[in-house]
This record gives structure tokens, sequence and C-alpha cells, in this order.
């Protein structure tokens, strides 16, 4: 039988994330000392975590200082405004303007920004022109502006919204684009500024629906026998609030709206203690540049951590749905635009799986079977980004790897052609009915701890070796490694030619051979941005073009785009930090890391796309003396499906 539990949050852990409570507190206590207006919206409410010497000292039981940290924006000045309110001492502790930013858009912008453009009179117009009559049935989705130099737009805080039109309620808009209308919202007057058409074109003929109520077109398959997952002695793992214990991981988590699932202190217990690997490890940003030069989509470049936030459009998740198994769930609780209390139940999924086998070997000569099963423990959560739909799992293995794996799926982005009836940057994915070219680019800021906050990281290349008396056949290869030493010369793209990689070392811990402890990152499918430098996209989100940068730890550094990439015109993020060329050599160090998937779109990606995978492992490599789940426990034949033991003694 498939089970679930929704965890009800706690506070016994300074990196516990804040509580329904503790967010209507906070609060509170702002709009009394800083005398809110209405004018105000909340943009984010979320615990500010202690500084690490704190985290790392603390012991149960002790007392804990909780404090809020807050991003405002006032709508009739346009001010962003950043606060720290002390729960503990029941004050503001900081009240900052933040000048010429624009924070993330919030939820409810969109929602707002929806209703103002159907109630445009100008963009009626435009759709009597099209002989469209019933607004209601008009899709606006609004994007961000992005920043293009438009004289008329600084200053203003923009969505552009783009639309679609269905012929019933339930419709899937997608099919029908009405490509030929943009419409620019203020979303801080919450109304019009302006509205762009460029034309009438032909809406294309052929539905995009995919569910039993919405057409006949399919087949639904019938003949798929019910599959169970079942633990009946339930999960293996422990929880204490947001703190897990799996095997020999121990692993806190935490959620935010802006980067969704957060894990800390990440550790592996070997030898009798938790030995740290990672501090703090999250998506850092998300960028999906598109590669139409056309109006109708050369601005846009979605920035979906950093100007809308993963977190707050993330689902509520369904047993036997989006989840299988013995299941835990938890809650994800946050703010409204207005600082209500906002929770998405069940928005973080925690389950083991089985995953095939871990290590085998059968001896050829006595016919002795050794085998045994692999299981991993998953993290993970899911959301919607206007059209997209995105899944995060963060995976731990027995044998000390992680992985951090992002599913895609969900609606592509759709338009019309031109006259032409043809465009050189997309696919024509369903008769006239066009799926843009694009990418999806995900940074990783990963704060490593290797046995302890002073690691370095290292580059592998695999070379092969000269002709000579050594390499008679020439056959040999070997690997080159180098140390980085500075910010700037620590931004790398990968080679397959040498088979790069990256480990992240620990020069003050040895291993039973005498070398630094360490751990490798295992790269996925990548690839490369296609826009050039010239490109707002690059401008703004200026580390696309490498694939790693290691900085200096600095709290002040989260972001690959820096705190506020909404609008911002570039120039943030991480090549600004890694301007400084800090040491990294020995360091408290942070390794950023982008995965790419490169999306040439096709006809099987509609109506809905399945599900692409990309993913990056953290292995270790020297870390341990040996093959950790080599004390993995043999496991128990089934006579079911197998008429002789799994091994012989």
């Amino acid at each position: 039988m498939q089970t679930h539990e929704t965890i009800i949050n706690t506070v016994n852990h300074p990196l516990e994330p804040l509580t329904a409570d503790e967010i209507k507190n906070a609060v509170r206590i702002l709009k009394k000392e800083q005398k809110i207006s209405e004018y105000v919206r909340f943009v984010t409410v979320v615990l500010k975590e202690p500084a690490k010497d704190i985290v790392l000292a603390y012991v149960s039981g002790e007392k804990i200082n909780r404090e809020a940290f807050m991003i405002l924006l006032d709508n009739e000045s346009g001010n962003t405004y950043e606060a720290v309110v002390s729960l503990t001492s029941q004050s503001v502790v900081s009240w900052e303007h933040i000048p010429g930013v624009q924070a993330g858009i919030m939820l409810d912008e969109f929602e707002e920004c929806e209703q103002v453009v159907k109630n445009n009179e100008e963009f009626r117009i435009a759709l009597q022109k099209r002989d469209i009559t019933d607004v209601d049935l008009v899709m606006v989705d609004p994007w961000s502006a992005g920043h293009f130099g438009i004289e008329e737009d600084e200053g203003k805080r923009l969505a552009r919204a783009i639309c679609w039109i269905k012929k019933f309620p339930n419709d899937n808009g997608y099919a029908y684009p009405l490509t030929g209308i943009v419409v620019y919202v203020d979303l801080n007057k919450m109304e019009v500024d302006r509205v762009e058409d460029h034309g009438v074109r032909t809406i294309p003929p052929t539905h995009g629906n995919y569910t039993p109520e919405t057409t006949d077109s399919i087949t639904f398959r019938e003949d798929l026998k019910p599959l169970e997952i079942v633990q009946p002695e339930g999960p293996s793992f422990e929880i204490d609030g947001h703190f897990i214990k799996w095997q020999k991981w121990n692993i806190r988590f935490g959620f935010t709206p802006r980067e969704g699932l957060v894990l800390h202190t990440v550790g592996y217990e070997d030898k009798g203690k938790v030995r740290p690997i990672l501090y703090r490890a999250a998506l850092s940003e998300m960028v999906v540049p598109y590669g139409d030069g056309s109006f109708a989509h050369n601005s846009q470049n979605a920035f979906d951590a950093g100007e809308y936030g993963m977190g707050q459009l993330a689902n509520s998740l369904t047993l036997g749905c989006d989840c299988l198994g013995e299941i835990r769930y938890f809650d994800a609780v946050m703010t409204d635009s207005r600082g209500n209390v906002r929770t998405i139940p069940n928005a973080i999924c925690l389950h083991e799986e089985d995953y095939g086998i871990a290590w085998k070997h059968t001896d050829w000569r006595t016919e002795q079977v050794e085998v045994r099963r692999s299981r991993r423990l998953v993290l993970s959560f899911f959301c919607t980004v206007g059209n997209y739909d995105y899944g995060f799992y963060w995976s731990f293995y027995q044998d000390g790897t992680m992985e951090c794996e992002v599913k895609l799926t969900g609606m592509l982005n759709t338009g019309t052609f031109d006259e032409s009836g043809i465009s050189k940057y997309g696919t024509e994915i369903a008769p006239q009915l066009n799926a843009i070219y694009h990418q999806h680019f995900f940074n990783f800021r990963l704060d490593t701890m290797l046995d302890g906050m002073k690691n370095s990281v290292v580059e592998i290349n695999t070379l092969p070796e000269k002709k000579g008396e050594g390499n008679p056949y020439h056959n040999a290869f070997y690997i080159d490694t180098k140390t980085l030493k500075k910010e700037q010369e620590a931004q790398r793209i990968m080679d397959m030619a040498s088979q790069r990689t990256w480990k992240i070392v620990n020069p003050n811990s040895l291993n039973a051979v005498g070398k630094p402890v360490g751990y490798k990152i295992m790269p996925g499918e990548n690839c490369l941005p296609f826009a050039s430098d010239e490109a707002s996209v690059m401008k703004r989100a200026g580390f696309l073009n490498k694939h790693l940068f290691v900085t200096k730890y600095d709290p002040n550094e989260m972001y690959a785009t820096g705190n506020y990439p909404n609008q911002n015109q570039g120039g943030d993020g991480l090549p600004k930090y890694a301007a400084g060329n800090r040491d990294i050599e020995n360091e408290d160090l942070v390794v950023w890391y982008t995965m790419g998937h490169h999306h040439i779109t096709r006809p099987e990606d509609w109506p809905v796309m399945p599900t692409a995978y990309i993913n990056f492992q953290l292995k270790p490599v020297g870390f341990f003396d040996r093959n950790p789940a080599i004390d993995l426990p043999r496991p128990k034949a089934k006579n079911s499906t197998c008429s002789s033991s799994c091994h012989k003694e």
C-alpha cells in the first residue's frame, strides 16, 4: 500500500525554515514599526540564515536567535527595500532602500496582469480585428520585459504579455497563438503601458488537447497492469523537522520562494563520524534564451529563478500521480504579496527508490555470486513556470554519490508563422504551429565543505601519451591535474576531447593512500549558448559561456545573476564576483556549475512534452578508503522471479 505523511515544521535548529507563525509575526512587526502602506508588496519573507560559524557550533537545545529577511516593493514610489526582523527581540534590525533595482515578479502580479490586459480597450480592439469576441477565452502569459535599452521603458516595472485563444474554457490555448499582439503592462501602476499590434496572422487549425475530457482523438491505453511500491515495515529514513537521517547520510534542507529546494549541511557517516561534504547547495539561476530574432520572440529570455521564483511556483504533489511508494511530504510556507501566509501543501517529496544493481561479481571458477541492490533517497519538488514544468530532484546513493537531476516537461512556447509560412528558427510541430528553438541553462551554487571549510578545486584532463619507448603501440593515456588558484582562471568549459572534469578536494585531509580526499563533478548533458556576447541575455547572464566558476565564499554572493536580475541591464552576478580574482586554493570556496539543455523542438514534443532529463553527479574520488557500499546486506531471493539463491556459499 502506498502511504504518505505530511511533516509539520518545528524549530529545533538554526536553519529550520520560518514557520507560519514566525512569518505572521515578522510581517506584523515590520508593518507596525515601519508603518507599511497599502501600496507595499511583500516580495520575499524567508529565514535570514545565521553565519556559518554559528550554525556549525550549534548544540541541540541551545537558544536559537531567529531572524527574518524580507524584500518589499512600494508600488507607489517604485522603491525596493530590504529588511531584517528579529523574531527573538521582536524588533526591526535593519531597513534599507535598494536603489535602481526591480524585485522579482510575484505570483499575485501575474494574476492581476492578465486581468488588466483583458480589460484594456485597445487590446479588445486588436481582438476584434481577429474576430475574437469572448475575452474570457483569451490566455495571457506575462513574461519579464528584460532590458533592451528602450528609453521609454527605463524606470518602469514592466511585464511583456503575449496571448493565445481558447475555443472553450478547458481548451489547450497554446495550440492557438495570437502572434502579433504584444502588451506591455506597468506592474506598479497595474495598467497597460502600450499595446503593439504587428498584424493579423492565421490561427493554426488543429487543437492541442490531450485529456480524456477534452478530446476523443486519443485512444487511451487499457493494457497497463498496476505497479505497486510497497515498504511493509515503513521507510528506512528518520525525520526530525527538516533533518533527514538515511543509511549513512545526514541531510538538512529548506525551501525558499526563489530557489525552491535548498540542501544544508550534507554529510556521510564514515568510521563512526559524520564527514561533511556540502554546507549549502541550491539552484542559483535558470535562464531560458529563445533563438528567434523576430519581434514575437526576440526578447524572450526568461530568468526563471531570479525574475519569477521557482519556489513560489511550486506544485502541490499528489500521491500516485507525482509520487509513488512510501512518501513523506513537506509543506512550503511563504507569503503572498500582501504579507499573508501562503502555504503550498505537499510541495516537497521524500522517498526511497530501488535503483538496480549496486555492485555484483560472479566468480566463474567457483560459481560464487555476490550481488547487492542499490537504493537511493530522493528529495524533490515540481514547479510550473508559465508554459513549462520543471522537476528538481536531489538523490543520495549508498556509495556516497549525490545527484542533481532536472526533469523538463509541459508546454512548448508556441507561435505562428509570418506570410512566408516558414521559420528557420523553429519547428512546425503541428499544421501552421511553430515552436521556437531554445535552450535551458541551470546554474547550481555548491558551497562545499569536504572534511572542513578549506577546500580547493582541481581540473583533470586526460591526455594521450606521446609515441615513444614506453608506448610502443600508441595506446597509453594518463591524467593531467591542475589546481585552480585564482577566480579568474577558475572559469572553465567542458572538453570532450580530454574528458575534462573538476574535483573538489581538501588538501588538509588525506585518504588511506596519502592523497587529498575529494568529490568529482560528473557532468551529464550540457551545451553552450548561441547568443552572441552583445545579446542582452549574455550581458545579464554573463556566466552562461562557462560551465564552471569557483569563487571565494562571500555570504552576500548567492545568485549567478545577482540579487535583482529583473530588468537589470547586466554586469552583475558571477562575472562580477570573480572580477576580484581572489585566492581559491585551500580556502572556504563556492563551486558554481552550469548545465544546459539544447532544445531543437520536434512534433513529438506536442501537445505535451515528454520529460527530458538533465543531470550532474557529485561522486566521491578518494574521499573514502574503499567502496563505501561494501557493507550492504545480501538481498533475499524472490521465489516468484528467481529459481535459485542470489548467491552461493
